[in-house]
């Protein structure tokens, strides 16, 4: 997901009473919330769809989950020890407990791998013992719908907490209800790829049903882009999308000579191959066909075909 919503997470988390435990528990939420997302660093050194291969994995796994609050517990302890060797402390500070820094942060760290699994891109959870992708297909990257409850709920909360008045509350509402629209998309979701996967006319599908993908759309929560297909062809909502079999295509050769390429095939969960007007032939996944995504950070170049038979799907 987004970083504002796994902020408001974070700050939901804090008001829902959790700030209570602690000095600077805010910080060790919210920045918690959004830690594992350090990986987004690999833009100085990674070109290209280099960072498909990157993104969503080591910061994602167990090991960084249980380091990364760490750091940020030991972190913010030291801020708030020399805040006081200053003199400058704020006052109403509540007293700093390492133990409590570090449960928030790992709590909010926690947070963020939940979220993530929600949406069609993916992440990989057990890195690095292992790079399987995991998706939920249940929302889309950026949700308005939750940024209007919890950024509300937020503004809310913390206004009743400046008037002295029941501020726990109004969080603790706002994340059941987020996580009930969370379930309500789950159950949309499941609902859709099943229909698709096992109704009456699934053998009509203009390119099967090996893989059935319901991708949550930006506003429309109740909709769902239907992706289906496999092996290089695939179709959304039913129309076909450009693509040709990967039957007798060897990559192991490309991907060992371009590291582009061998990313983006790590990373891809619904791959093919597109023919443009000028006769060069890109990789691009399923998920990313509509107008206005994708583009260059979800397609590579191919410098030729790797499949025995080059004619078109």
């Amino acid at each position: 997901m987004d970083n504002l919503t796994h902020s408001l997470v974070g700050a939901l988390l804090g008001q829902a009473g959790l700030k209570k435990k602690t000095g600077l528990a805010m910080p060790a939420l919210i920045i918690g919330a959004n830690l594992p997302d350090v990986d987004a660093a690999c833009f100085f050194w990674l070109e290209g769809t280099e960072h498909l291969g990157f993104r969503r994995g080591i910061t994602h796994g167990p090991p960084a989950l249980l380091l990364l609050p760490l750091i940020l517990a030991g972190l913010l302890w030291g801020w708030d020890r020399w805040q006081t060797s200053r003199g400058k402390r704020p006052e109403k500070r509540l007293p700093v407990s390492f133990k409590w820094l570090y449960m928030l942060s790992f709590i909010g760290c926690l947070s963020h791998p939940a979220l993530d699994w929600l949406n069609v891109y993916g992440i990989r959870f057990l890195e690095p013992f292992s790079s399987r992708w995991f998706y939920g297909d249940t929302l889309f990257i950026i949700d308005v719908w939750l940024w209007a409850l919890m950024g509300f709920a937020t503004w809310f909360s913390l206004r009743r907490e400046k008037k002295g008045g029941d501020w726990i509350k109004p969080a603790r509402v706002a994340i059941a209800v987020a996580l009930a629209y969370i379930g309500l998309n789950g159950a949309i979701t499941y609902q859709a790829e099943t229909r698709v996967a096992h109704g009456d006319h699934f053998h009509e599908l203009p390119t099967g049903a090996e893989m059935v993908i319901a991708s949550p759309p930006p506003i429309a929560f109740w909709s769902r882009e239907i992706i289906t297909g496999g092996n290089g062809m695939y179709a959304s909502d039913g129309e076909v999308l450009p693509g040709r079999p990967l039957d007798g295509c060897d990559f192991s050769a490309l991907r060992a000579a371009d590291s582009q390429i061998d990313a983006f095939l790590m990373w891809s969960r619904a791959p093919l191959i597109v023919e443009l007007e000028d006769g060069s032939f890109w990789l691009r996944d399923a998920r990313f066909m509509m107008e206005g995504q994708g583009g260059a950070n979800f397609s590579v170049r191919l410098p030729e075909l790797p499949c025995e038979n080059s004619s078109d799907g």
